[in-house]
């Protein structure tokens, strides 16, 4: 046997070794995020995931309910609200316009609206993309509430800005709002029509959209929450029967509402990585980092992208967002070729943010195993409430550390439940229990002394109650003062 013969023989052999373990190694590591993935489905989670390696699909899958009532289950093609991953396409948009020549990153905002007032005259369209432009986060109003263009404008050009234009990273709606009129203004056309044909045709993403939808609505997730006051979950229904029926949409679009699939958005990430939406020169700016959005200047804002590092100083592009009840989680490592897509219907809590990070956990880490999601604390304590007597209250805590994945520090939720039942019941029970646990919990708020307080006064507790007013008085409660001299001048 010659030896290029030799050499063709030992290239096949190592091919194949390397591919069966690439394929062993794969298969791992589906097992160990669908486990993680299934196990949290029986504490509630509800989502479609997809992974990616290498340019290798290792994981895409739905799990829990896109419909409970009809028993639709997620799938990856439920298509779900993205939330604040749409400031992506926006950024893309716009750059867009700039690969078309019709505005310069550069460009003023003055040189397009006559009516900008002297202290916004400076705004540039650089820093609408960055959120330096000073202007508020509380500019503009409810997502779903209709408002014109022409209003939203006048809100914008009328409200005071937070910062002098490019001084100061300040995360704001309205900046990609503001962007969104800018781009209808330039193109001649509407923000659907533009993306459509600027990005999502040529990205072959036919399950993503704004309002326009072109596919089954029963293909649609709906969004769930966790009523505190029924005490049950509540069937939100879907993006579409929210927004507003005609074009007054100004409150919701351009920075968020746009939805999509986890396999439509592999597909974006596949049409960026090979320049089919933007040149490489062009797209290098959503992802170069251009101002830092913290004091350690540990991640930057791009154009509609995050910017950092992992623990292992590999780059990390991303970007999250939510309405409140559908959270999205975009994460590219960028270095490492691995992609994460995440996308949930149900918020369980804090933890339903971290699912697209654990995964990359084990992705990195082949000895990390990821904790389910725990259970929506309300329901966990609303159930525990329904087979226990208020008396046993003082078990919670140790319900917490066995249940909870993380520990228990939130002083508002034990406050909000004890409001919620101190309008249904007319007797002390659990209302009381939950506000007396809660200054156990955290002895030094005041503001719980002063719920507390507000509870014995309801059960004509007045002497515990005027103790509780002097403690939140104590500790700072400066609006439990004038309370508590009154009932200090009735108990006299």
């Amino acid at each position: 046997m010659n030896s290029s013969s030799k050499a063709l023989i030992f290239a096949f052999i190592t091919f194949f070794t390397l591919n069966s373990f690439s394929q062993s190694t794969n298969k791992e590591l589906f097992n160990r995020i669908n486990a993680y993935l299934e196990s949290s489905v029986i504490n509630g989670f509800s989502g479609a995931v997809l992974v990616s390696k290498k340019g290798e699909i290792i994981l895409s899958k739905g799990y829990g309910w896109a419909d409970r009532k009809n028993k639709i289950p997620n799938s990856p093609l439920t298509v779900f609200n993205i939330g604040s991953v749409t400031k992506q396409f926006t950024a893309s948009a716009v750059l867009k316009l700039v690969e078309q020549g019709k505005i310069k990153i550069s460009d003023k905002i003055s040189s397009y609206f006559r009516q900008v007032p002297i202290d916004k005259r400076e705004i540039t369209i650089h820093q609408l993309l960055t959120h330096t432009s000073g202007i508020s986060n509380r500019t503009g109003g409810f997502r779903y509430d209709e408002a014109s263009k022409e209003q939203f404008l006048k809100e914008f050009f009328d409200s005071d800005l937070q910062s002098k234009p490019g001084a100061k990273y300040q995360y704001a709606n309205a900046n990609y709002i503001m962007l969104t009129v800018l781009l209808e203004l330039v193109s001649g056309q509407s923000y659907n029509s533009f993306l459509n044909e600027y990005l999502f045709e040529p990205a072959q993403m036919k399950s993503t959209g704004y309002k326009s939808i072109n596919f089954s609505a029963e293909r649609l997730a709906h969004g769930y929450y966790y009523n505190r006051d029924d005490e049950q979950w509540a069937d939100w229904g879907t993006t579409q029967q929210h927004l507003p029926y005609n074009d007054k949409h100004w409150y919701s679009i351009g920075k968020g509402d746009i939805h999509s699939t986890v396999e439509d958005l592999y597909k974006w990430q596949v049409a960026l990585n090979n320049n089919v939406i933007l040149t490489r020169e062009i797209k290098a700016l959503l992802e170069t980092p251009h101002v830092a959005e913290n004091n350690s200047k540990t991640s930057f804002y791009g154009y509609g992208w995050a910017i950092s590092q992992s623990n292992r100083d590999t780059k990390i592009v991303a970007h999250n967002g939510s309405n409140g009840l559908y959270f999205a989680d975009f994460v590219r490592y960028t270095d490492d070729e691995v992609v994460v897509i995440y996308i949930t219907n149900a918020f369980l809590g804090h933890e339903s943010e971290n699912v697209a990070r654990e995964i990359g956990k084990m992705i990195f880490d082949s000895n990390y195993t990821a904790t389910p999601i725990s259970r929506n604390i309300y329901e966990l304590i609303h159930e525990f409430m329904k087979t226990n007597p208020s008396s046993n209250a003082d078990k919670l805590p140790d319900l917490f550390k066995k249940e909870l994945n993380y520990e228990f520090n939130d002083h508002a939720v034990l406050n909000r439940l004890g409001y919620s039942r101190l309008i249904k019941e007319d007797k002390p029970d659990w209302a009381l229990e939950l506000f007396k646990l809660n200054v156990k919990l955290f002895p030094e708020d005041g503001n719980l002394w002063d719920s507390l307080g507000e509870a014995y006064l309801k059960y004509d507790k007045v002497e515990e109650a005027i103790k509780c007013y002097s403690k939140a008085v104590e500790l700072g409660s400066g609006g439990s003062k004038s309370i508590l001299n009154k009932l200090l001048k009735e108990d006299q």
